[in-house]
C-alpha cells in the first residue's frame, strides 16, 4: 500500500497562499526541482528502523538495526535500542550546539573588533553593556570601548571553560532552584565547547552505551548551549544593534519589487546584513543603482538572519521586510526579483544553483560554514572585513540587476502581511510599567491561563508548510494562552497574520481583553531560535517573581514542526529547565522503549520536564491546556 503524502493536504503544500501560488504557477510550470516535490519519493522509501531511531552506521560492524522479530535485540557491539536511539539524538544535539557556538564566537569577536574600531558598528545599547559587565563582575572603568572589549574576552573565555570553576553565566542567569537541581543531577555544565567535546567523544563506538548517561549529557549540553552561547550572543547583538522593541513590519513574498536591486540575507547571523543596510542608506549607493536602471537598492530578510534584522530595524526605504522561513526560499528565488542571495551559517538548501541559473540570482556564501554546490562566490565573514563584504554584495547586486531584468520575467504574488516584531523581556517590562505584576495579576485572574513558547523550524514531515504551527497557535490563543514565538515557526506565524492585532479574532475573551488593553497581538515574536535563551530569561523572571521553580509555572514549550539539529538541543534544554515540551513530528527515539518512557514519563519526576508528542493541533492544544490547568491548580490560582 502506498504511503499517504501527509505534506499534501487537499492540494495544499503550504498554509500560505503566496507559497502555494508560487508552487502552482512558477515552480511546477518551470519544472524546477523543489522541496515539496522532492518529499514525494522520499516518503515512499522511508525506513521504520531509522524512523524509530534503531539503526546505526557508526562502525564497520554495521549498519546495525534492532529487530526483536529477527533476533537482533542488540547491535553487534552490544548496544541496546535505547542507547542507540539516545546516542543518535546526542549527536544531533552536538551539531546544533556547535552551530550556536559558532554564532556566539562570531558575536563575541564582532563585539571585540567593534570596540577596537574595526567594524562599521557601534555600541547601541550602552546600558546593557554596563549591566551585563557589572552582573558578571567585569571591570567597568575606562571607556565604553574598553568595557566592551573586556566583556567580549570574558565571553570568549567562557566558551572553553572546564569544570574547575562554575559558570558565572549560569549563576547569574539561571534560576537558583534549577542550579541546585543541576548540581545534584551532575548536569551543571562546563563551557559549551568543553561539553561539545565530551558529548562527541561519548558517542564513539564502545564508549558510552548507557542511555541514561547519554540523556544526562544531552541535557548538560543543552544547559551549556543556552547559557554559554545563546543568551550571551543575543545580549551582544543587543549591545551592538539595540535591544528589540515592538514595531510594525511587513511580511511575505509581496515585499519583493522587481524594479529595485534586491539583496536578500538568509541564514542566522546578522553582521553583513546590518552593514549592508547601513551602506545602502547612503545616497551614493542608491544613485549607483539608479544609474543601472533600478529605482534604488533594497535589503530584505529571509529566515533567521531576516528575523534578527526585523527585531531591531524599523521599515524604511531600504529595509523593507521579511519573506518567510526556509521552505519559502525556493519560491522566493523563483519570483525573479532577487539580485543577491547572501547565505550565512545555516538553512541554505544545497540545490539552489539551478535557481540562480534560471532566475539570474547571484548566490553568495558569506560564512565559512556554508558551501553550496557550484556556487563559487564565497566571502567568509571576519569582523574587520564586514564592510568590504557589504560593498562587494552591493556591487554584485547592481551589476546583476540589468541581467535579471533582461532575461527573467518577474512573478510576485501580491500578498503582504503586517506583523508586530521586536518583543523582548525588556520591552514587555516597559509595556507593563517596569514590573511583571500586571502580567502575574492577569495570569492569576485566569484572563491569561498560561504562556507557551512556540520555537521551531518548518517541516513537511507532519503536514504542509506551517500547517501544524499556525493551527496550533489558533487553538492555543482560543484557550486564552499567550504565545511567545521564535525560530522559523515564528516567521510562519508572522506571515499567517497571527502576530498582528487582527489575530485577536482567534483569541479567547480573557486574552483578547489583555492584548487589546496593551496593544499587543496574541502571538509575540521574540525572534529566532537563538532567542530560546531570551525566552528563558522571561520565564526565569516569572518564576523568581512568584518565588517558585520553573517547573511549577503554567507554561509549556512546543516545537510543532521541528526539523533540524538546533531544534533538538533547544528541546533538551527545555527538559532540563523543567518544562512540558511538545514535539512534532515524533522524534526518532520510539524504538527504545525505556528511553521513550524516560522522556515521556519518568523525567517529570527528575527535572520536572517531559516530552509530549502529537500532530493534531486541537489535541496538542488540549493536552497543553490540561498541563497548564494542573500547574495553576497546584499554585492555587
Amino acid at each position: 500500500m502506498a504511503k499517504e503524502m501527509i505534506h499534501r493536504l487537499n492540494g495544499r503544500i503550504s498554509y500560505h497562499d503566496s507559497v502555494q501560488n508560487m508552487y502552482e504557477n512558477r515552480l511546477v510550470p518551470d519544472e524546477m526541482s523543489n522541496v515539496f516535490d522532492r518529499m514525494d519519493p522520499q516518503e515512499k522509501i522511508r525506513c521504520n528502523f531509522c524512523t524509530d531511531g534503531v539503526s546505526c552506521q557508526l562502525c564497520s560492524n554495521g549498519p546495525c538495526r534492532i529487530s526483536n522479530k529477527s533476533g537482533a535485540e542488540l547491535g553487534v557491539c552490544g548496544i541496546s535500542p535505547d542507547a542507540m536511539a539516545m546516542r543518535d539524538m546526542l549527536l544531533r544535539n552536538v551539531m546544533g550546539t556547535a552551530t550556536y557556538a559558532h554564532h556566539a564566537f562570531m558575536a563575541f569577536s564582532t563585539l571585540k573588533s567593534t570596540a577596537q574600531g574595526k567594524t562599521p558598528f557601534g555600541i547601541k545599547d550602552k546600558n546593557k553593556l554596563y549591566d551585563m559587565s557589572q552582573k558578571l563582575g567585569i571591570d567597568t572603568s575606562g571607556s565604553q570601548e574598553q568595557v566592551a572589549e573586556r566583556l567580549a574576552d570574558y565571553f570568549i573565555a567562557e566558551l572553553s571553560k572546564d569544570y574547575q570553576e562554575p559558570s558565572k553565566l549560569i549563576q547569574v542567569f539561571a534560576p537558583q532552584k534549577r542550579q541546585k537541581l543541576w548540581q545534584d543531577l551532575a548536569i551543571f555544565p562546563a563551557g559549551v565547547l568543553h561539553e561539545i567535546k565530551d558529548a562527541t567523544a561519548s558517542c564513539l563506538t564502545n564508549v558510552d552505551g548507557d542511555y541514561i548517561s547519554l540523556a544526562k549529557k544531552a541535557m548538560r549540553l543543552g544547559i551549556a548551549c543556552i547559557y554559554g552561547a545563546q543568551i550571551p550572543l543575543e545580549m551582544v547583538q543587543d549591545i551592538l544593534f539595540g535591544t528589540p522593541v515592538p514595531h510594525e513590519v511587513d511580511m511575505d513574498l509581496g515585499v519583493m519589487d522587481p524594479d529595485y536591486v534586491n539583496i536578500v540575507f538568509n541564514g542566522h547571523e546578522p553582521w553583513v546584513g546590518v552593514a549592508t543596510i547601513y551602506e545602502a542608506r547612503k545616497p551614493e549607493w542608491q544613485e549607483k543603482a539608479r544609474r543601472a536602471g533600478a529605482k534604488g537598492i533594497r535589503v530584505i530578510g529571509s529566515i533567521e538572519t531576516g528575523q534578527e534584522l526585523l527585531q531591531r530595524f524599523e521599515m524604511d526605504e531600504v529595509f523593507v521586510g521579511h519573506t518567510g522561513n526556509w521552505l519559502a526560499i525556493e519560491p522566493l528565488l523563483a519570483t525573479g526579483t532577487v539580485d543577491v542571495f547572501a547565505m550565512d551559517e545555516n538553512c541554505s538548501p544545497p540545490n539552489l544553483h539551478p535557481y540562480g541559473e534560471k532566475y539570474k540570482v547571484t548566490l553568495v556564501s558569506i560564512n565559512d560554514l556554508v558551501r553550496v554546490p557550484k556556487v563559487e562566490k564565497n566571502l567568509d565573514y571576519k569582523p574587520p572585513e564586514g564592510l568590504a563584504i557589504a560593498h562587494k554584495l552591493l556591487e554584485w547586486g547592481i551589476a546583476n540587476y540589468p541581467i535579471r531584468r533582461e532575461h527573467v520575467k518577474p512573478y510576485v504574488p501580491q500578498m503582504k502581511t503586517k506583523a508586530v516584531a521586536g518583543f523582548s523581556t525588556e520591552s514587555i517590562l516597559n509595556a507593563l510599567g517596569g514590573k511583571l505584576d500586571p502580567l502575574l495579576d492577569v495570569i492569576k485572574a485566569g484572563k491569561i491561563k498560561g504562556v507557551v513558547a512556540i520555537v521551531n523550524c518548518a517541516s513537511l514531515k507532519n503536514g504542509p508548510q506551517d500547517w501544524v504551527t499556525v493551527n496550533l497557535a489558533k487553538e492555543l490563543v482560543k484557550r486564552d494562552i499567550l504565545i511567545l514565538a521564535g525560530g522559523c515557526g515564528n516567521h510562519g506565524l508572522e506571515v499567517a497574520g497571527m502576530a498582528n492585532m487582527d489575530a485577536l479574532q482567534y483569541a479567547g475573551e480573557g486574552l483578547k481583553e489583555v492584548c487589546s488593553s496593551l496593544g499587543i497581538p496574541p502571538v509575540l515574536p521574540f525572534g529566532t531560535c537563538t532567542d530560546t535563551g531570551r525566552i528563558s530569561m522571561l520565564v526565569t523572571a516569572l518564576a523568581d517573581a512568584l518565588g517558585v521553580d520553573t517547573s511549577d509555572l503554567p507554561v509549556a514549550v512546543s516545537a510543532p514542526e521541528w526539523m533540524e539539529q538546533k531544534a533538538t538541543i533547544d528541546g533538551l534544554f527545555a527538559l532540563a529547565y523543567g518544562l512540558y515540551t511538545h514535539l512534532s513530528p515524533t522524534p526518532p527515539v520510539t524504538g527504545g522503549p525505556e528511553l521513550t518512557k524516560l522522556l515521556t514519563e519518568d523525567l517529570e519526576g527528575i527535572t520536572g520536564g517531559k516530552v509530549a508528542i502529537g500532530d493534531n493541533p486541537a489535541e496538542i492544544a488540549q493536552a497543553i491546556e490540561d498541563h497548564i490547568n494542573k500547574k495553576r491548580q497546584k499554585l492555587g490560582i
